[in-house]
């Protein structure tokens, strides 16, 4: 099978630099399926072709096999498997073009982001579906697609065209996105993957997708064959796609309703003295390393990173928007080196198992939990209390008797846009009482702000400790 990607950028010899792949040498390297040689049919300043020819082994294929799916029938050493783009493919791309694949490049780091005229072509993809099918994958993203069928055998015209196509895609466009798109597509065309589809191939399509899958047409197709129709795993996708899917009229709406909540909370400064309380109980508990769970614009971030007993401060949010705005508020490119240290600031999804967030001593939940419907709020009950298991949570939320009293709050409205539910204080206080026992916490409830004699705190703070 082979793979060619070639540029006119000038000097077009730089491709060899953003590929670490010296075009004066031919090299090889062994994967566990066969061989990948890596090699230039041309390379000059004018025009460079790179070219990923695989040599894959059916016969290793099959006599390595540790499933007990080897039976010995004959289609499993004759097949098009070595011939044909597969999920082979991509292994080879990531094992052979990682640093590229990932947007790294040592001698040429200015090149990485920029657009280069490229062209791929692919000699033999497998594709029932047909020539539209493999139009409707890449034209979506910007591709000028040629696509040919040959005839089987031109002294037997009646035998018809072959059911394997070569397709070239060509667009001005930095290489790590080429690269990534071919990474996911060439597995969807391939209805027999050499590998487990696994829970990491969750990780892998939104590594690789991001930025583009969510928005290409064909995005439930895309990730129904990329994970050969696991459905368990499709669902995951889904739901963090959707989750994760922000357009500039979701970010007016958000900035609206931030701004709405904002002013009714305004006249007794409740945001100031959440995040001040906050602080204290973290102090108390002497956490060291601090994850804000759904830490938005970063407003709780900046009060830590004033403090310096906290040495590791994370934040997280599912909103790539709100994490450019953490970014900025927080001056993160002009803090001084051991200040900028302390902080890190990472995109994810609280409704999903996330290494990255377990081991902390405190992990805070502030106004978040009433933005989750029911469902994704049992899971980030486990998320959090069940596999992250920080020593100390700290979790608010509005007290919806405390919303008579706000004059600019119309009766039965909830503070925020987008809030899904707000809780009486015995409501929160029968969750908070489950949480404790189904996950083995002790919990004590603070108000935030002051207390009405009927109606108490406008905001209801639970302290979880292990």
């Amino acid at each position: 099978m082979l793979l060619t990607i070639s540029t006119t950028h000038a000097p077009a010899t730089d491709l060899g630099y953003l590929l670490y792949k010296n075009p004066s040498q031919v090299q090889s390297f062994e994967l566990s399926f066969g061989n990948v040689h890596i090699f230039y049919p041309e390379a000059n300043d004018e025009k460079c072709t790179v070219a990923m020819l695989l040599d894959v082994d059916p016969v290793s294929l099959v006599r390595g096999k540790k499933d007990g799916n080897s039976d010995g029938s004959l289609d499993q050493y004759v097949n098009d498997r070595p011939y044909v783009a597969s999920s082979f493919v991509s292994v080879a791309i990531a094992q052979v073009f990682g640093s590229a694949l990932s947007g790294k490049s040592k001698e040429r780091p200015e090149l990485v982001d920029k657009p280069l005229p490229l062209v791929a072509t692919v000699s033999v993809i497998p594709c029932r579906a047909g020539e539209d099918y493999l139009r409707n994958l890449f034209e979506p993203l910007g591709y000028e697609v040629t696509v040919e069928q040959p005839e089987l055998d031109d002294k037997f015209p009646e035998w018809g065209n072959s059911k394997y196509f070569a397709l070239t895609i060509s667009k001005v466009c930095v290489l790590r996105d080429l690269l990534n798109h071919l990474y996911v597509l060439l597995p969807v065309l391939d209805n027999d993957k050499h590998y487990y589809v696994g829970e990491a191939e969750v990780s892998k399509l939104l590594l690789h997708g991001e930025g583009w899958l969510s928005t290409h047409p064909k995005r439930e197709d895309i990730t129904k064959k990329y994970l050969k129709h696991r459905y368990s795993l499709v669902r995951q996708i889904t739901e963090k796609l959707a989750i994760e899917e922000v357009n500039e009229d979701a970010d007016e709406t958000a900035k609206v309703q931030a701004k709405e909540e904002e002013s009714i909370e305004r006249t007794i400064s409740l945001n100031e003295r959440r995040i001040g309380t906050v602080v204290s109980v973290l102090k108390q508990s002497n956490a060291y390393r601090v994850v804000d769970l759904g830490c938005g614009g970063g407003k709780l971030l900046r009060a830590l990173l004033d403090e310096n007993e906290f040495h590791q401060i994370v934040g997280v949010d599912v909103s790539h928007r709100a994490l450019e705005i953490a970014h900025e508020r927080l001056y993160l490119d002009r803090l001084p080196e051991r200040k900028r240290e302390r902080i890190k600031l990472m995109q994810g999804s609280l409704t999903y198992k996330d290494a990255r967030i377990a081991g902390f001593d405190a992990a805070t939940l502030i106004e978040v939990i009433e933005h989750l419907d029911e469902p994704r709020l049992s899971a980030l009950e486990k998320v959090v209390f069940k596999f992250a298991k920080p020593k100390v949570v700290i979790v608010t939320t509005p007290n919806v008797e405390y919303n008579v009293t706000f004059e600019n709050l119309p009766a039965g409205k909830f503070r925020h846009g987008d809030h899904r539910f707000e809780w009486t204080r015995a409501e929160f206080e029968e969750w908070g009482n489950r949480i404790a026992t189904t996950y083995g916490y002790a919990v004590r409830y603070l108000p935030v702000g002051d207390e009405h004699p009927e109606y108490g705190a406008p905001t209801q703070m639970g302290v979880f400790r292990v």
